[in-house]
């Protein structure tokens, strides 16, 4: 397993949102996430891709006890192997998209030239070319969201998490969209976890799961 979680725990005050989640995702593997708004999907997201700390409970990446990890060491491993796509499409507005997809692997340590070639080349491969030169607001919502997953990807990441990725986006941008992560998974094989509240995105998943009051349904 490339994800495996035990024992999640996450209380806010006196809510406790995450009531001991297990989670486990193969290589490779498509997994989505449904429930209803405050089952607590989001926020077991955020702990997955270790920008939270949970309570309780222990958790394993790509052989790396994240647990374990604090500080530089901590942005270090999410920098290098964890890829996040949100809804809202966080591109910075003065910076073109290739520079927008530039900047993790920048980031990274690696040379401006070799960020430079392996943004040029996502976006390429995202239909994007010639877009490269674009600010955010000279995108479309589908436009800004496709840089945002060539950002994600920048740095040949283990697992991409993404949290409602065609919530803002119409229709046929939507199908699109949703056809692209598994494109990404058959040539990259990538491991992606969805959080969506879409039943056509969650069906076209290997496996759909569904949260209640902060636990899994029939854990």
């Amino acid at each position: 397993m490339i994800i495996r979680a035990k024992g999640i725990e996450k209380s806010f005050g006196s809510l406790k949102v995450l009531k001991g989640i297990d989670f486990e995702a193969a290589r490779g593997e498509v997994v989505s996430i449904m429930g209803a708004s405050g089952a607590g999907k989001s926020t077991l997201l955020q702990i997955l891709g270790t920008l939270s700390t949970p309570d309780k409970g222990s958790l394993t990446i790509d052989g790396t006890d994240v647990s374990s990890l604090s500080g530089n060491a901590l942005s270090r491993f999410r920098n290098r192997s964890i890829g996040f796509v949100f809804q809202f499409h966080h591109l910075l507005p003065e910076f073109t998209s290739l520079e927008n997809v530039m900047i993790p692997a920048l980031i990274a340590g690696r040379s401006e030239k070799a960020a430079r070639e392996e943004a040029a080349a996502l976006l390429e491969s995202l239909g994007l070319s010639s877009r490269t030169s674009h600010k955010p607001s000279e995108l479309s919502g589908g436009e800004q969201q496709r840089v945002a997953i060539a950002r994600a990807l920048v740095n040949k990441p283990a697992v991409l998490f993404a949290d409602e990725p065609s919530g803002n986006l119409d229709s046929v941008t939507k199908a699109e969209l949703h056809r692209l992560f598994f494109d990404l998974r058959d040539r990259l094989g990538q491991t992606i976890v969805i959080v969506t509240h879409d039943p056509s995105l969650a069906q076209m998943c290997d496996r759909s799961l569904f949260m209640r009051d902060g636990q899994f349904e029939n854990n």
